[in-house]
């Protein structure tokens, strides 16, 4: 099927602007990112992130598109968060909600 040239830019131009170690990430090259290493949380930190952030069980259970008895039970220790979870809690801790927005 062949693109049109008004999509063809489209495609093409989804990376206008990026910083030069965005341009094109492949697994090969992910590692000059050096993303940061996402630490497990203790239902404390998890507790005193939200807290920070002036967030809810709820409001904080809307931000990550989840229920809020995940958040109740991580929070009690019942369960653990992990995978995008546990990568939107580091994003909170080190950037704040702005991160969101």
């Amino acid at each position: 099927m062949k693109r049109s040239d008004n999509n063809s830019s489209r495609f093409t131009d989804t990376n206008k602007g990026a910083s030069p170690q965005t341009k094109h990430i492949t697994l090969r090259n992910i590692e000059k990112l050096q993303l940061p290493v996402i630490q497990e949380y203790t239902p404390a930190k998890m507790i005193t992130i939200r807290k920070k952030v002036r967030l809810s069980q709820a409001a904080l259970a809307k931000v990550f598109n989840i229920s809020p008895s995940a958040v109740r039970k991580w929070e009690v220790g019942d369960k653990k968060p992990s995978g995008a979870s546990k990568k939107l809690y580091d994003l909170i801790d080190r950037r704040g909600l702005e991160v969101f927005v």
